[in-house]
């Protein structure tokens, strides 16, 4: 195990679904603070804007929250997938179904639905988080509770920072939350490359990670690794080692 000084223990089941509800309380806050023109920015997901990455948002949370509507968006999905883009077709289906909502009506849906989709999420008996399922690349076979619990939290908190970005608003960081999280994405990248390094990440949500000896020496901004490892920006080294979000 990766020797470190940066703050909690890994991440439970339940630490995530904390961790998804109050990612939600943040993003809530952060759009509601958005101007008219702010929401036609060009995001770092070069497919979409604010507003676009916004209804992905809600058309995720609202398929956590219904077995239903993830059925649905499913279903529409792959009538037009190929192998291995099951993923980017759901995104592009929750982003179409809302073509047409104002900004106003996005944020009150994501306000509505997100509490219901963590408590989707959290009735998941174990068992069923256990399950091993083929999710396709870049997730592989993974049990079901890696993507309810992980993967969509990650997600949530990555488009924060996407939205932030973009829209030049401060990003709200902390250590017991995005400390957190950012400490979770660094163990998995640490297992993922396997080799010894030395990592120093700065920010709020920093901390200091080594294994081995005579490895790599990262010293960079928390949260433009994680930028780095979910591929917004080009890696180099052992930054090259991706991690899904």
């Amino acid at each position: 195990m990766p020797k470190t000084t940066a703050p909690g223990a890994a991440l439970t089941y339940a630490d995530w679904m904390a961790a998804a509800g109050e990612e939600y309380r943040r993003l809530d806050a952060l759009l509601r603070s958005l101007t008219d023109e702010e929401w036609s920015r060009p995001t770092d997901c070069t497919e979409w804007d604010v507003r676009a990455m916004v209804a992905h948002l809600v058309g995720a949370a609202e398929s956590n929250a219904s077995v239903r509507a993830m059925l649905r968006q499913t279903r529409l999905a792959r009538r037009v997938a190929r192998a291995g883009d099951l993923v980017d077709k759901i995104n592009e289906v929750q982003v179409r179904e809302r073509a047409d909502h104002p900004h106003a009506r996005l944020v009150a849906e994501l306000s509505d639905i997100a509490p219901r989709a963590v408590r989707g999420r959290r009735r998941i008996p174990r068992p069923v988080r256990a399950l091993p399922l083929p999710f396709g690349p870049p997730l592989g076979v993974r049990p079901l509770g890696y993507l309810m619990g992980c993967i969509y939290t990650r997600d949530a908190w990555m488009h924060r920072v996407d939205i932030s970005r973009a829209t030049g608003r401060d990003l709200v960081l902390t250590a017991d939350h995005d400390g957190r999280i950012v400490a979770d994405v660094v163990a998995e990248w640490a297992d993922r490359h396997g080799a010894p390094y030395r990592l120093h990440l700065t920010g709020p949500a920093g901390g200091t990670w080594e294994r081995g000896a005579g490895g790599e020496e990262l010293r960079l901004d928390a949260v433009e690794m994680l930028r780095a490892v979910s591929g917004r920006v080009p890696g180099t080294g052992l930054l090259a080692t991706t991690v899904p979000f």
